[in-house]
């Protein structure tokens, strides 16, 4: 999926690839028995509605002119015979084409689903949110029927013509014949309308994902809006946005509704052209009115599946191009990923080690830079210096998130590359700087990291890092429900939840960035109890803006340049008087002036 933003369109126009469908096979293979049914029972059913005319011509031919009421009354039962077995082979038709429709798309984005949360930091970094979505629910959904219905439409509609043929053939060759005129006029009218068609959906389709992407973003950024008043701004935006949604749909909607007058006016013509031949032409009487009715319904027929096919063909180029996207996505390389012969990583003491490592977002500028050192079991580090230095970076590559471009990462001597990401992340407590809140109660959320869990364990857990008190003040304690992304909760009482689901979960190895920058400082003294209780015996990286906070780490990097300027503890850095110092004593500064 190309990097892309909410102003521009993704490019849809692909051509016909029958590789895409021959991979979407496998999804089809599974459930080709019900779907041989389900052609079956619409074959019976189409086939009693074309016997219909035939009766109706006998009536008419027969029955009516010699006043056999017996036989018309027979005949009338037949149609209603033929009429309720086609209606019932129909409807059991589309029962089975529900299921299976369904099945396909639960599979396809079960699938989907699966990669998508495989897929490494920078895929979501680099794109839309908004049209990653669009992908799993519109897209899939607009697939599933092609490859369901669509297919047996295709096999169903070219049966129905062939039966169409058939039956007209059987009635009055000269007058099929007559009808079969009109299909080259039919072919210039679909081709031309065909082609506009399919280039104003998959304008429709560009605008929506693009309009999507913007609606997504919006909501999650809805608090920001309204910070700095951008309400008008952003409604001219959507505005702007949703006229390009509805100037397509118009324009696309104006083709589709000149399929129908157009086929309809040729299907006119040509039955006009039936009476024409039937009763002039061909010779007076030399056609009965039973013929001439008979072939009329059947012309009437004829149109349906041609206009029916040509539509099938139109959804199929457009959901090729889907089908394409859906699989691109499928193919995006999880770039990180356990190797072939990758080992369960060993209970986790805690050294750490960076031997040499070099790492890059882009090609266009180097984070890190040829950096090494080695941190003790349980030592904690804080990681200081300005924005953008590469703290983060480095405990993101101890986490494995990102693979380094050179070098390597150890802990306890073991290449972190060789080992399954499971086992690795599973001993390490990881809190961000945002601390996201799934919806649910609170206690699920502290679960979130260990499944098994029991009360008394989750309320310590609360206990040590200052959150019991809280959240036994709401008004179902533990089993209070949140919203999506916590937005009943303050920030620092979102921070404190995510320290209670890292300190449950047992870390060998915990990293802390930015962690407390959301708790007050009342708050943050008060947990620092906790803090330390998390810290024992732990391995610990800590970032942290307010550097009062890492003062009692036993050793403190500055980075900058791609690498570390200087290390030590915070008295033999303040000794030094060197770039920690010169932060540090800005901060003081900055304090008093706002004291």
């Amino acid at each position: 999926m190309a990097k892309n933003t909410y102003k521009q369109d993704e490019i849809l126009e692909e051509p016909f690839d029958i590789r895409h469908l021959l991979r979407a096979s496998s999804y089809i293979k599974k459930y080709q028995k019900r779907m041989i049914i389900a052609i079956l029972l619409s074959s019976l059913g189409g086939a009693f509605g074309y016997i219909a005319p035939m009766i109706t011509q006998h009536a008419l031919d027969v029955a009516i002119p010699d006043k056999n009421f017996r036989l018309l009354f027979s005949l009338v039962i037949a149609l209603l015979a033929l009429y309720t077995g086609s209606i019932i082979f129909v409807t059991i038709r589309s029962k089975i084409m529900v299921e299976v429709s369904q099945n396909i798309i639960y599979d396809i984005r079960k699938d989907l689903f699966e990669h998508l949360q495989k897929l490494p930091f920078q895929y979501y970094d680099d794109r839309p949110h908004g049209k990653i979505l669009i992908r799993v629910v519109n897209y899939v959904n607009s697939v599933s029927d092609m490859l369901s219905n669509g297919l047996i439409n295709i096999v169903l509609e070219s049966f129905n013509l062939l039966f169409i043929v058939i039956f007209m053939f059987l009635v009055d060759v000269q007058l099929a014949l007559v009808v079969l005129c009109g299909v080259p006029i039919l072919t210039v009218f679909m081709i031309w309308i065909k082609n506009k068609q399919r280039k104003a959906w998959q304008a429709v389709s560009n605008k929506n994902s693009n309009l999507n992407a913007y609606l997504q973003e919006n909501i999650v950024g809805a608090r920001i809006t309204q910070i700095f008043a951008r309400e008008d701004e952003n409604a001219q935006i959507f505005q702007d946005l949703s006229q390009d949604c509805r100037r397509t749909w118009n324009t696309a909607v104006r083709y589709s509704n000149l399929v129908w007058p157009g086929i309809d006016a040729i299907s006119v013509c040509v039955r006009a052209a039936i009476f024409l031949f039937g009763l002039v032409i061909f010779g007076e009487g030399n056609k009965s009115l039973g013929t001439i009715v008979a072939i009329s319904s059947y012309a009437s027929f004829f149109w349906q599946p041609i206009m029916n096919l040509g539509n099938i063909f139109n959804n199929f180029i457009n959901n090729i191009a889907y089908l394409e996207r859906i699989f691109e996505t499928m193919d995006e390389p999880v770039t990180v990923s356990d190797k072939e012969n990758a080992k369960e990583m060993p209970t986790i003491r805690g050294e750490v080690t960076f031997d040499h490592v070099a790492f890059s977002y882009d090609e266009t500028k180097k984070i890190l830079k040829d950096v090494s050192f080695t941190v003790k079991p349980g030592e904690s580090v804080a990681l200081v210096g300005p924005t953008g230095a590469g703290k983060s970076t480095i405990v993101n590559l101890i986490s494995r998130f990102y693979n380094v471009d050179s070098g390597r990462v150890l802990i306890d001597g073991q290449d972190i590359s060789e080992v399954t990401i499971h086992s690795l992340r599973s001993q390490m407590g990881i809190m961000m700087q945002d601390s996201f809140i799934f919806s649910g109660t609170i206690g699920d959320n502290i679960r979130y990291g260990k499944l098994t869990a029991s009360e008394d364990e989750i309320r310590k857990a609360s206990r040590i890092v200052c959150a019991d008190d809280f959240i036994s003040r709401m008004p179902e304690g533990y089993d209070t429900e949140v919203r999506e992304r916590g937005s009943m909760l303050s920030q620092g009482q979102k921070q404190l939840i995510s320290f209670a689901r890292t300190l449950l979960s047992d870390p060998s190895i915990l990293i802390l960035d930015e962690a407390t920058s959301s708790i007050d400082v009342q708050t943050e003294k008060a947990l620092q109890t906790g803090l330390n209780a998390m810290l024992q015996g732990r391995t610990s990286f800590i970032i942290a803006h307010r550097l009062s906070t890492i003062r009692g780490c036993d050793r403190i990097m500055y980075i900058d340049d791609g690498g570390i300027m200087e290390t030590g503890s915070h008295e033999e850095l303040m000794a030094k008087k060197g770039y920690y110092y010169k932060l540090y004593t800005a901060q003081l500064e900055e304090v008093h002036k706002t004291a």
